[in-house]
C-alpha cells in the first residue's frame, strides 16, 4: 500500500489523575536521536521537559527528510511533549538563561562531543555548585570516562565495534546491521532507566548525581547471551540468519501462499508443532528430532522436512492450527503491513495529532502503560523557539526588562 493511513485520536488520561514525573523539570540539551527519544520518555512519564536548541535551524533532525507539512518526520517521533527554547550559547546572555534554567532543573540531559558543555560553563560540576541536588545525565558514543572519550561515532558504528553486527546475517554472507536505529534506541532508554534510578535515590539519599551511558555499552549489552558464551567458552559465536543460536527449529518457512516465522523453544512444543499444527506426529518421535541437540544437529535435513510440510497448507489456515497449540508463529510483514495490522490496531499506540505547523502529525506512543499514574497526553514535537516566553515568564520569572535585555545581548541570536 501507498500514501499515509488515517489514524484515530489518541485515548487521553483521565481528569485530574497524577503523572508519574509531575513536578519535575528537565534541561535537554540534546539533539538527534538517543538523548531526544531519552528525554522525551521522560515527558511521556510527566516530566516538564525544556528543549534548549540552536537559534535557526535547531535540533539537526529538524533538517532530515521526509517532510510532513515542512516538520521532520524524524524530529516529530523524538521529541512529544517538550517545550522549545532557542538560545545562542556562544553568548553570555544565551549561557546565562541556560544555567538559570539549569538552576530550576531537576536532570539536565546533553549529548555535545566530550568536553563542549565544560567549555560553556554548563558541565557537571559546574551547574552541580548552583544546584546540588542535580542529575546530570551525558550521552555519548563511547562514554565520558576513558581514553576514548574524544571519539565520535553513531549507531552503525556502535553496532560494528562491538561485535552486535557481526551476529546479524546469514553465516556465507557479510555482517548486516540492523535497518532501524536499535542502538539510538536502546541507549535512550538506557538513559532513562539511569535519570530514573537517581531521581530515586535523590529522594532517599538526598543526592544529586552525573549519570551516563553510551552508543558502545548499549550495543556491548545487546549481544546478549552470545557476549556471554563467548567469555564463557572463548569460542567466537557465527552468524545464523534467521536461525537461533540455542534453539532449533527457528526461522522463515513457506506455506503454500506465504511465509510465516516460528520460533521452537523446547520438546514439548517442537511435539506439539509436528503433531498439531503440521499433521506429522512421527517427526517429533524419530530419533533425529526428539531433543533440541538432536534436531540442532540434524537441523538441515529438519529445515527441508518442514518447508515440505509448510507447503501444504495456506499461511491463515496454519496459523490458526499454531494459535490453537500455542506455538510461537508469525507473519513476516513490511512495515506498511505491521502499521495497519490488527494486532498494531490492538496496541492503540498509533494516533493523531494536533501540530502548531503541520495541522495533525502521526503519533507512535510510548511501549509502557501506567495504571495508576497515567502517560502525559501526547502534544506535538514543538515548533522552534515556540516556548521562549513562556519559559522565560513562567519557569525562570524574568521579566520584560531582563528578556529585552537578555535580547540585545545576543541570547537568541537576533530572534524577536
Amino acid at each position: 500500500m501507498s500514501g499515509r493511513p488515517e489514524l484515530p485520536p489518541p485515548s487521553l488520561r483521565p481528569a485530574g489523575a497524577k503523572k508519574a514525573l509531575e513536578g519535575i523539570v528537565v534541561a535537554d540539551f540534546t539533539r538527534l536521536i538517543a538523548g531526544p527519544y531519552a528525554t522525551m520518555l521522560l515527558a511521556d512519564l510527566g516530566a516538564d521537559v525544556i528543549k534548549i536548541e540552536n537559534p535557526g535551524s535547531g535540533d539537526d533532525t529538524r533538517l532530515f527528510e521526509p517532510m510532513l507539512g515542512g516538520e521532520s518526520a524524524i524530529f516529530l517521533w523524538t521529541n512529544r511533549n517538550k517545550r522549545s527554547i532557542a538560545l545562542d550559547l556562544r553568548s553570555n546572555a544565551g549561557k546565562k538563561i541556560a544555567r538559570d534554567i539549569a538552576a530550576k532543573a531537576d536532570v539536565v540531559v546533553e549529548n555535545f562531543a566530550a568536553g563542549v558543555m565544560d567549555r560553556l560553563g554548563l558541565g557537571y560540576d559546574a551547574l552541580a555548585r548552583i544546584n546540588p541536588q542535580l542529575i546530570y545525565c551525558a550521552v555519548s558514543a563511547f562514554g565520558r570516562r576513558n581514553e576514548i572519550a574524544n571519539r565520535t561515532g553513531y549507531d552503525p558504528i556502535a553496532q560494528a565495534e562491538s561485535g552486535l553486527m557481526s551476529l546479524n546475517g546469514f553465516p556465507d554472507q557479510e555482517p548486516v546491521r540492523a535497518g532501524a536505529s536499535i542502538i539510538d534506541i536502546s541507549t535512550a532508554m538506557m538513559a532513562c532507566n539511569a535519570i530514573l534510578g537517581a531521581l530515586v535515590a535523590r529522594e532517599r539519599h538526598s543526592v544529586g548525581q552525573y549519570v551516563e551511558t553510551s552508543l558502545f555499552s548499549d550495543a556491548v549489552a545487546l549481544t546478549g547471551q552470545y557476549g556471554m558464551n563467548f567469555l564463557a567458552t572463548g569460542e567466537n559465536p557465527a552468524r545464523f540468519g534467521n536461525a537461533s543460536g540455542t534453539a532449533t527449529p527457528c526461522g522463515i518457512f513457506q506455506c503454500s501462499d506465504h511465509p510465516v516465522l516460528i520460533g521452537i523453544g523446547n520438546d514439548q512444543m517442537f511435539r506439539r508443532l509436528a503433531k498439531d499444527v503440521l499433521g506429522a506426529p512421527w517427526l517429533a518421535e524419530s530419533e533425529d528430532y526428539r531433543t533440541n541437540a538432536a534436531r540442532t544437529a540434524n537441523a538441515t535435513k529438519l529445515s527441508h522436512e518442514l518447508n515440505a510440510l509448510f507447503r501444504k497448507d495456506t499461511r491463515q489456515a496454519t496459523l490458526q492450527r499454531a494459535e490453537g497449540a500455542g506455538i510461537p508463529m508469525g507473519v513476516v510483514r513490511t512495515i506498511s503491513e505491521a502499521f495497519t495490522s490488527a494486532e498494531m490496531r490492538a496496541t492503540g499506540m498509533l494516533s493523531e495529532i494536533p501540530h502548531p505547523v503541520a495541522t495533525t502529525v502521526p503519533n507512535i506512543a510510548a511501549p509502557f502503560y501506567f495504571a495508576g499514574t497515567p502517560l502525559a497526553d501526547p502534544v506535538a514535537a514543538p515548533a522552534l523557539d515556540q516556548h521562549r516566553d513562556d519559559v522565560l515568564r513562567s519557569l525562570l520569572n524574568y521579566d520584560s526588562g531582563l528578556i529585552d535585555r537578555l535580547t540585545l545581548e545576543g541570547a537568541f541570536a537576533g530572534g524577536n
